[in-house]
């Protein structure tokens, strides 16, 4: 079972629900709005410099020129993907779900990022809901 948190469409939305994740992960509640922004944001920064750091293993799989890519994805209304998702695994040293919403209404685990990770997670529930058309929202998992 689970709880979506909607996420506002700005660019962020990735980032954002990551955020929230972590958020509910740690503290059972959201941010407030404006915290919820620079961990986002931060959110970001990190992903990027997390392909930066991990060039000659993410190079291949970047669409276009790979230092134009990494600096668009610095800008603030820059959708995230699942070179970000891969990165964030990384950087927060866990994996994260993703879920897609299924024809019956329910949700569909499309896939684990991090897995490597699962052991000794360091948060084990990070969860987004993919809308498809680049948009995510922030899942909590209920036990």
């Amino acid at each position: 079972r689970y709880e979506v948190h909607s996420i506002t469409g700005d660019g962020r939305c990735l980032f954002r629900s990551l955020a929230v994740s972590r958020s509910l992960s740690e503290l059972g509640e959201r941010l407030p709005e404006e915290e919820e922004l620079v961990e986002a944001d931060i959110l970001r920064s990190a992903a990027v410099d997390e392909l930066l750091e991990r060039r000659e293993e993410t190079e291949w799989f970047i669409e276009g020129d790979f230092d134009e890519y990494c600096l668009r994805m610095r800008g603030p209304a820059q959708w995230g993907g699942e070179p970000e998702i891969l990165m964030l695994t990384h950087v927060l040293a866990s994996p994260i779900s993703v879920f897609m919403l299924s024809n019956n209404g329910g949700l569909n685990n499309i896939g684990v990022y991090g897995e490597e990770y699962s052991p000794e997670a360091q948060y084990d529930d990070l969860a987004v809901l993919f809308h498809g058309a680049g948009h995510y929202e922030a899942l909590r998992v209920l036990n």
